[in-house]
Order: C-alpha cells, then structure tokens, then sequence
C-alpha cells in the first residue's frame, strides 16, 4: 500500500516538473491556449497525467 502512495506522489511530482518545464520553455504566447497559457495550469495538468502514468506501472497482488 505504501509503495503504491510512493510511486504515484513520485509520478505526480515529477509530471508537474515536466509540466512546467513544458510552459517554460514551449508555452504559448498568445494566452489561447488552456493548459500551457499559465503555468499553475500546466504544473497541474502534468502532475494529474504523471500521477495517473506512474499509477499504472504499480503491480497489485492478487487474491
């Protein structure tokens, strides 16, 4: 249980680097795009896709 809760906080954490790595150096200029005009908005959505990509890498045990 721990290491699922690991995993997933290192994915969410990592992705909302990735996030803002991504507004930083991509962006969009114009302000018309949703995620990547504001980088609170794409921090957030990289730390939503990472979580959710890290979560699914995490074996469950059987019954």
């Amino acid at each position: 249980m721990a290491k699922t809760i690991l995993i997933t906080i290192a994915g969410t954490l990592i992705g909302g680097v990735a996030g803002y790595l991504y507004y930083a150096e991509i962006g969009c200029l114009s302000g018309t795009c949703p995620i990547t005009s504001k980088p609170l908005n794409s921090t957030l959505y990289g730390g939503v896709v990472g979580g959710l990509l890290f979560h699914t890498f995490v074996k469950q045990k059987k019954k």
